[in-house]
């Protein structure tokens, strides 16, 4: 990522913004320079994460971070898309919510699964199961009412490597969803209804494809 290069920055400073934030982390060795840059009379650092050790720190501290702030959120319009298949309102509503949070793409994986698992467990409605640590070729996200006359929905997950592929890759999301059967264990488990979402991520874009459960 670059960042706008300042020299004085203090520990005072870092809440006022990102900029000063990143500056920071840079000054106490949590970012490494790989490059600079002048842009109008300005230095820009190209920085990067140093190592595996300091990586694992940002994804803690982060969705730490993150999970407070989702819980001062009222998501009532999100679930209520996601109930009428309306991927169109759940990608502004989405995209709202990663306008507002930090600037941090290096774990961006964990980053983007842990958004969207946070968000979704806010409800008192729906249990919320995470498969991706299980590595079992299981969907990323299932949310499913307690009751097996509830609704039930399977989520996949993809980080995209440009804005240009986002709706390329959140409809092959959604295809894999069929394609593995990801289904199969929401039958098993006796659900009746259940609906598909393809989403992808870029930066602070996302994309969201329905698919009506078979």
């Amino acid at each position: 990522m670059d960042i706008q290069f300042h020299e004085e920055v203090t520990y005072g400073d870092m809440h006022s913004s990102d900029e000063n934030l990143w500056n920071f982390l840079y000054f106490t060795g949590y970012l490494t320079k790989e490059s600079e840059y002048f842009k109008e009379s300005s230095v820009f650092l190209r920085v990067r994460i140093p190592n595996i050790e300091v990586k694992t720190i940002y994804q803690n501290t982060i969705l730490c971070w993150l999970k407070a702030m989702i819980k001062k959120e009222n998501f009532h319009d999100l679930y209520r898309a996601m109930e009428e298949g309306d991927a169109r309102r759940m990608t502004d509503i989405l995209n709202g919510q990663l306008f507002r949070t930090i600037s941090f793409y290096d774990s961006a994986e964990n980053f983007y699964h842990g958004f969207l698992t946070g968000i979704l467990s806010q409800s008192e409605d729906y249990v919320v199961k995470s498969n991706r640590e299980s590595g079992n070729g299981r969907s990323d996200i299932m949310v499913k009412s307690p009751s097996l006359r509830g609704r039930s929905f399977i989520l996949e997950l993809k980080v995209s490597d440009s804005i240009d592929d986002l709706e390329r890759d959140a409809k092959r999301e959604l295809q894999q969803i069929y394609d593995k059967k990801y289904m199969e264990e929401l039958r098993s488990e006796g659900y009746k209804r259940f609906d598909y979402y393809g989403i992808s991520f870029f930066r602070k874009d996302c994309e969201v494809r329905f698919g009506k459960g078979q």
